[in-house]
């Protein structure tokens, strides 16, 4: 986390302690993997090789993330703030279940799952059995799909580099809820969520280019309306 993106962060720790907001939902952040980069550095490869890589990683936790976290835990302590969700985002040191136990067996149960299954389908995960394995970890939720497009995930893989917006060659895309998995699926998802323990809030985020905004935030909810049960 630069030093700019630092100071947003603890800027919008401390103004929710102001105005009695006492859970922020944000991302973990991703510090370069050597002393002098200049640039995030995802270590999602093998710790095989080369011989650098296991110092990579220690830096980026042990020197990097660790005393960061230590800090932010310790500010939302002091003004009120009670947890902090980390979304399973790509191209963050936090993106799965092992990841974010590894922050929060160091920092403490303060940090917790922004759980968003539109990237764990991608990545290949389950997001159901991820919610299981969460626990009591999880803070927060997302309501947000993925479709693995048949055929291209087969031919090049879940890897994708190409524009969100050019869903047509892309071997997968973020899509209205219900559009990538069916209802049915999305009622046992959010079951096993509440047997979890988690009663809290559902945010909708549409991203779906294969469709208008208009029509993929009304599916969405109509979706959601149908399986979320409380």
């Amino acid at each position: 986390m630069g030093t700019r993106h630092r100071k947003e962060m603890e800027d919008t720790i401390r103004l929710a302690g102001e105005i009695g907001v006492t859970k922020i939902v944000t991302m973990s952040g991703l510090p370069e993997a050597a002393p002098g980069d200049t640039v995030p550095n995802w270590l999602v490869y093998t710790k095989s090789w080369p011989a650098e890589m296991p110092e990579r990683d220690r830096y980026q936790w042990e020197d990097r993330a660790f005393p960061l976290w230590h800090d932010l835990v310790k500010l939302a302590d002091e003004v009120g703030v009670e947890k902090y969700a980390l979304e399973n985002f790509s191209a963050m040191l936090v993106w799965n279940p092992e990841t974010l136990f590894r922050l929060r067996g160091e920092v403490g149960a303060k940090v917790g799952m922004n759980l968003d299954p539109s990237h764990l389908f991608w990545k290949g995960a389950c997001p159901i059995a991820v919610a299981r394995a969460l626990g009591q970890a999880i803070h927060h939720v997302h309501g947000k799909d993925t479709r693995i497009e048949r055929g291209l995930a087969d031919i090049n893989g879940l890897l994708e580099l190409k524009d969100v917006t050019d869903v047509a060659n892309r071997s997968w895309n973020y899509v209205a809820v219900g559009a990538g998995h069916d209802l049915q699926w999305w009622k046992e998802f959010f079951s096993v969520v509440g047997m979890m323990g988690y009663d809290g809030w559902v945010s909708l985020e549409m991203e779906d280019f294969t469709m208008s905004t208009n029509a993929g935030i009304q599916s969405s909810i109509d979706a959601l309306q149908a399986t979320i049960i409380r």
